[in-house]
């Protein structure tokens, strides 16, 4: 049996080494030179000058809402691509400009620079999300600035910030209850002290959110507790520093963290009828279903700058996942909910005697690396050069080992009977990447011009095992991929400037694809055009942005949960977007503040090529040229207003997103693309055009003490989000809160 031994645990043992190396000494260096470590986009105040499309959410915009749900925090970035699944942002599905949404496995995810999909090459779709009301900020970055990171650069990179170590003693708590018995808090502690050794930093960080859900499942003779659909989620983090007394920079970086969730939560949807009357239902069958997973890990990061002009950063990092969604499984559930079978539609119901399986996804992961990366600041005859390389050691691996469990049902719906099969019966197999990056970028600034040249280089080693029975296989692969491009861009004055560029990017196959597959990598070219004015209290950033699509890699199930890809095709996307923040308190020197903000997408995502697959299992069958990608709106617009006095303040935002195809056979009836006879499958279809209104508002008691409420979908709207995994799919309705926080100085 193949076995995959990980790195050592104490691979951050590694990361002192490597910094231990003799150095020349240097001037004491500002912690700002090597800021762009942690964020991609570097200093907050600087996204102004980058030579990309580039997006920061601050602090500010994730608490003013109290939002958690990443999808609503994501909603301020153009460009950005939504596919809703739970109401809750437990299971995001983004991407960026009309690349598949599924799982966010197009996009580089990472968390203070490090990559945090549970297998980012092996199995990169994300069935782990951070919670977005845990963090202090989010970046999104698109073009060609993306080279450095890796390995989904067709789509872009989304960056968490998580909660930094303060400078100065600082203790935050903040806690809301709200509707659907949701209670939520988050609180840390932390502070930096001069010692005689140099500063130490600590941060001690808690998250928990909780919610009974919104959704109620029918009850049956030995089934009673319909009204528990929710969650629990809890995510500690522990985060300390040191910055020695010496005359070169030097700083030590260590975080370590833990998640656990626990959600009752289905693929299943309904029929079109019982979305309609009712759309927060849920059948009996689907009473099983609940996902639990547990994440840790952490990283050792240290950072030294020998010269005024250089800075080395060193990170090694770990991470273990481990996930079991059981849920209902079977193709024939989601055709029954589109009519297909009324016995089977009945099944679901609780009323007709049957019997029908869950299964037990279980899955395992692990991902671990050690990264390099250095930055070089020199003149160059009338040229001033920033030449940044590094180097990553990454592997990853997922181990699926999975089961099914029979549960025969009365006609009443009262369970008579359950089997469960040997575990690992179902499916046991593990996919395994051994992966070497290089990149090279060199930003070069020639008076008002810049130019931005980059490299990137990655080699694969991949490992597929199959231990089925029916299916045995050992086998390996190499891979070789590259990606390149460059940016010019154009400064008139220090308020506006002008950006073009074009790359190539790259998204490698996971270990199955590639070796039982065959499959290469997926590659794209990308163009983009693009303007920035920022004048006092104004800014806005207008791109225009064309990218071709080769050798679209989609995952081939509903699910979106790994398995071998299948090769789509080609697709152009082409659109804008806009962006625009004015306060109007701040410039008319009103002595408050008055923020308006917008967001605007256009996307026009279209397959150039007729897909391959027949299989209804994938969103991607049945395809035509010319066709929408699916999941891709045409038109998004994220605009709001607040007022904020110096005791109390007010938020409120609306988001429109219009309808979407749900597959690529750009079907309106809930009918696959077979022929001659097409067949009804509820995943077949569109999704709602919809309007959704958040409103907020808090009040300051003393210094340091708010209490705050608000109503997020303020009009109670009722849309389909999604129509898949299995069904229609509502957006959460209604929701209330009010709380209080706190944030004090010690």
């Amino acid at each position: 049996m193949f076995e995959i031994k990980p790195l050592v645990r104490a691979i951050s043992l590694v990361c002192l080494s490597m910094g231990a190396m003799s150095l020349p000494k240097a001037a004491e260096k500002a912690e700002e030179d090597v800021l762009d470590v942690v964020s991609v986009l570097g200093d907050p105040a600087d996204v102004k000058d980058l030579p990309a499309s580039a997006t920061y959410i601050r602090t500010e915009d994730i608490r003013d809402q109290s939002y958690s749900d990443v999808n609503r925090i994501l909603r301020k970035a153009p460009g950005v691509n939504i596919r809703e699944e739970d109401g809750f942002g437990l299971f995001p599905n983004i991407s960026f400009r009309g690349v598949d949404t599924t799982r966010s496995a197009k996009i580089t995810v990472m968390e203070d620079g490090i990559m945090i999909a549970p297998a980012p090459y092996s199995a990169p779709a994300a069935y782990f999300n951070p919670a977005g009301g845990r963090m202090s900020g989010v970046e999104v970055l698109k073009g060609g600035s993306q080279i450095k990171y890796g390995p989904h650069i067709t789509g872009g990179v989304m960056n968490y910030l998580s909660t930094p170590i303060p400078t100065n003693g600082k203790a935050y708590l903040k806690t809301i209850y709200g509707s659907y018995g949701e209670f939520r808090s988050h609180g840390f502690v932390g502070d930096t002290l001069d010692t005689s050794h140099g500063k130490v930093g600590y941060l001690l960080e808690g998250f928990y959110r909780g919610s009974d859900g919104f959704k109620t499942i029918d009850s049956t003779p030995d089934f009673k507790n319909g009204d528990q659909t929710g969650f629990q989620q809890v995510e500690p983090m522990l985060r300390m520093s040191w910055e020695p007394n010496t005359a070169m920079y030097q700083k030590l970086d260590v975080k370590f963290g833990y998640s656990s969730m626990d959600a009752d939560e289905t693929y299943l949807g309904l029929t079109e009828e019982d979305f309609r009357n009712t759309p927060y239902r849920r059948y009996a069958a689907s009473r099983f279903d609940n996902i639990d997973t547990t994440q840790i890990g952490g990283y050792a990061r240290y950072l030294i700058a020998p010269t005024d002009n250089l800075d080395i950063v060193t990170t090694a990092y770990y991470r273990e996942f481990d996930r079991n969604w059981s849920k209902l499984d079977g193709e024939q559930w989601s055709r029954a909910l589109a009519g297909n079978n009324l016995n089977d539609l009945a099944c679901l119901k609780g009323t007709r005697a049957c019997s029908f399986n869950v299964r037990d996804n279980n899955r395992t992961y692990y991902s671990a690396g050690v990264e390099t990366a250095a930055i070089y600041r020199f003149n160059l005859g009338p040229t001033h050069h920033e030449l940044n390389g590094g180097f990553r050691y990454h592997e990853d691996a997922e181990t699926r080992f999975q089961h099914d469990t029979t549960y025969t049902q009365n006609a009443s719906g009262a369970i008579t009977n359950k089997v469960v099969g040997a575990p690992g019966s179902q499916d046991d197999r593990t996919g395994f990447t051994q992966a070497y990056a290089f990149f090279l970028k060199d930003r070069i600034e020639l008076g008002k011009f810049g130019f931005t040249p980059g490299l990137r280089y990655e080699h694969l080693n991949q490992v597929y095992e199959d231990r089925r029975p029916a299916s045995r296989r050992l086998a390996s692969s190499g891979l070789d991929i590259y990606a390149g491009g460059g940016s010019v861009d154009y400064r008139f004055n220090d308020d506006l400037m002008v950006f073009a560029g074009a790359h190539r990017g790259f998204s490698p196959p996971n270990p199955e694809s590639a070796i039982v597959n065959n499959y290469g990598e997926e590659t794209s070219d990308a163009y983009e055009l693009g303007g920035r004015y920022t004048h006092g209290a104004f800014n806005a950033e207008l791109t225009g942005f064309y990218t071709q699509f080769n050798n679209l890699l989609v995952v081939n199930n509903i699910g979106g949960g790994g398995g071998p890809a299948e090769n789509f095709g080609s697709v152009d996307s082409r659109g804008v977007e806009l962006a625009m923040n004015f306060d109007a308190g701040e410039a008319f020197a009103w002595g408050f503040r008055n923020p308006y903000f917008l967001a605007f997408t256009y996307t026009n995502a279209e397959q150039t090529s007729n897909a391959r697959s027949s299989n209804s299992e994938s969103i991607f069958s049945y395809g035509r040229k010319g066709n929408k990608v699916p999941y891709i709106p045409e038109y998004t617009l994220n605009f709001g207003s607040g007022l904020h006095f110096q005791s109390w303040g007010m938020e409120v935002s609306a988001n429109y997103v219009s309808e979407t195809f749900t597959s690529a056979n750009n079907t309106e009836q809930q009918l696959d693309g077979n022929t001659p006879v097409a067949r009804k499958d509820s995943r077949f279809g569109v999704t709602d055009e919809y309007v959704i209104m958040d409103v907020s508002a808090y009040y300051k008691v003393a210094k340091g003490v708010k209490v705050l409420g608000g109503v997020q979908n303020a009009s109670n709207e009722e849309y389909v989000v999604s129509r898949q995994p299995y069904g229609p799919r509502p957006g959460m309705p209604l929701f209330a809160y009010g709380g209080f926080e706190l944030d004090f100085d010690i």
